[in-house]
């Protein structure tokens, strides 16, 4: 459970931000990619690290604002974050002593569907079907 919970609460968290229209849903990831990057501010056990984590994290995030990759960066950077934390640090949720590991585990999907665009289900499907149709117009000829 340890390792599949996490990877079904990151596929949840991307299918309820898909509830949510362009570019509200982009700006609203940006800033929860900010919140994510200040997680371990009140405790994380690296002093310093952790501020200077937080700020690059804030600068990603706010370039997150008009860009997916950039969120994907920043979930990217918040997954090494929880590594080191598991490692050598405080767990996020400090009476859960796996939380670390486990948002490790849940943050790259949510890295993956934003790198890939944060697209709906629905929106996924029609750019793959465009696709296919164009590669079937281009052997035809």
């Amino acid at each position: 459970m340890n390792y599949v919970l996490p990877v079904v609460i990151g596929v949840l968290y991307v299918l309820v931000m898909c509830l949510l229209r362009e570019p509200h849903r982009r700006r609203l990831n940006a800033l929860m990619v900010a919140g994510a990057g200040a997680a371990y501010l009140s405790g994380g056990g690296l002093g310093g690290w952790e501020f200077a984590f937080t700020a690059v994290v804030t600068y990603v995030a706010y370039r997150g604002l008009d860009s997916w990759t950039f969120i994907g960066v920043g979930w990217l950077l918040h997954t090494a974050w929880d590594v080191v934390h598991h490692l050598k640090g405080n767990p996020i949720v400090p009476f859960a002593h796996d939380s670390s590991l486990g948002c490790a585990i849940c943050d790259p999907v949510i890295a993956l569907w934003c790198l890939g665009g944060g697209r709906t289900p629905a929106e996924l499907v029609r750019t793959v079907r465009a696709e296919a149709a164009v590669r079937r117009v281009s052997v035809v000829r």
